[in-house]
């Protein structure tokens, strides 16, 4: 396999600097693109593959140490996962499948975990490929990685806000090598030449009150880490069930549990909400099923101020077991109720 010298490839001297590099891309890249120049496809792919390494402050810096060594530290990889994992790029075939060549995933791991098919070449293991953003036939690449895991919330802890405690597991660059992959030019015997290991995260995260099931909070540069740039994490939210109140969206509904006796006459009654019991009236006369609103007493708007109602659902319940006064007042009301229908 042939060293390859993405310097001469762009164009542009081994102490260029970011801004050179970048123009450098972007004026060949337009020039070879195989919708542009139709012949040009190898050029086009060597000078994306050129990019994606110099582009980048990591593989930049593992491409200039490794120099001849090269190819013992491919030897020293092989097996190992590749260290860009996280990222999803897709390349169209030009001709013979597409893909970076023998050199790079020599060097910076095997990067044909992905599937081919007449659709193309598509790869999940690979990190950040610069600005460009050809459409169709080009290269697509997210310059981050974000994460996403899963919290669980009380009904309470939603209508509140809260604090949680993250715990994250995910790659992160070795400590042993700082993310380089070698040490004095061997390959790094902690992780292997990858330059990753894997590691966990404690967050502490606040939790904004009015949060539902489904709810994603991002949480800005805590996701995955790849050169210089780290991605956001996710946090995707579920509400566990409550006994007492149903949630529709930022309305709460409960059932209130009403003797016979208060709902005939009227009576002051107790109701429970997330702000504490109140004091509700409910006028003589009330039937089973009716229900009052509360205003102001479901969840708060996530997104402006202000909350959700709550609606209290009136049950009838009789006094059980009956007393023997009770039963002679019922029997007394039923016989009342009949002489006054005829």
């Amino acid at each position: 396999m042939q060293y390859k010298d993405y310097y001469k490839i762009l164009g542009v001297p081994k102490n260029a600097d970011d801004k050179a590099i970048k123009a450098a891309y972007r004026r060949l890249a337009r020039k070879y693109h195989p919708d542009v120049n139709k012949g040009a496809s190898e050029r086009f792919k060597e000078i994306n593959e050129a990019h994606t390494v110099l582009s980048d402050p990591e593989k930049r810096r593992r491409y200039d140490t490794l120099g001849p060594d090269w190819e013992r530290y491919a030897r020293a990889g092989t097996g190992a996962r590749s260290p860009f994992e996280g990222h999803e790029v897709r390349f169209e075939q030009f001709g013979d499948g597409g893909g970076f060549s023998d050199f790079f995933r020599s060097i910076f791991g095997d990067l044909t975990g992905g599937t081919r098919g007449a659709g193309g070449f598509r790869e999940t293991d690979l990190g950040d490929l610069g600005d460009a953003n050809w459409g169709e036939r080009g290269v697509r690449a997210d310059h981050r990685r974000d994460v996403e895991a899963t919290i669980e919330l009380t009904i309470e802890e939603a209508f509140r806000g809260t604090r949680k405690t993250v715990s994250i597991e995910l790659d992160e660059p070795c400590k042993t090598c700082g993310g380089a992959g070698h040490v004095d030019r061997e390959p790094c015997p902690q992780c292997g030449g990858t330059g990753w290991a894997r590691g966990r995260r404690h967050l502490d995260v606040k939790i904004p009150a009015g949060v539902d099931t489904g709810s994603r909070i991002r949480v800005a540069g805590e996701g995955a880490r790849a050169g210089r740039r780290s991605g956001d994490l996710y946090l995707k939210v579920t509400v566990e069930p409550d006994r007492r109140f149903e949630r529709k969206g930022d309305d709460l509904h409960v059932d209130l549990p009403v003797q016979v006796a208060d709902a005939a006459l009227g009576a002051e009654v107790s109701v429970p909400t997330l702000k504490g019991r109140v004091s509700m009236k409910i006028p003589a006369e009330t039937s089973s099923g009716r229900v009052f609103r509360l205003p102001g007493y479901g969840m708060p708007h996530l997104k402006g101020s202000g909350a959700g109602d709550q609606f209290v659902r009136v049950q009838i319940v009789l006094p059980a077991p009956l007393s023997s006064r009770e039963r002679e007042l019922f029997e007394e009301l039923r016989r009342l109720k009949a002489s006054a229908s005829r």
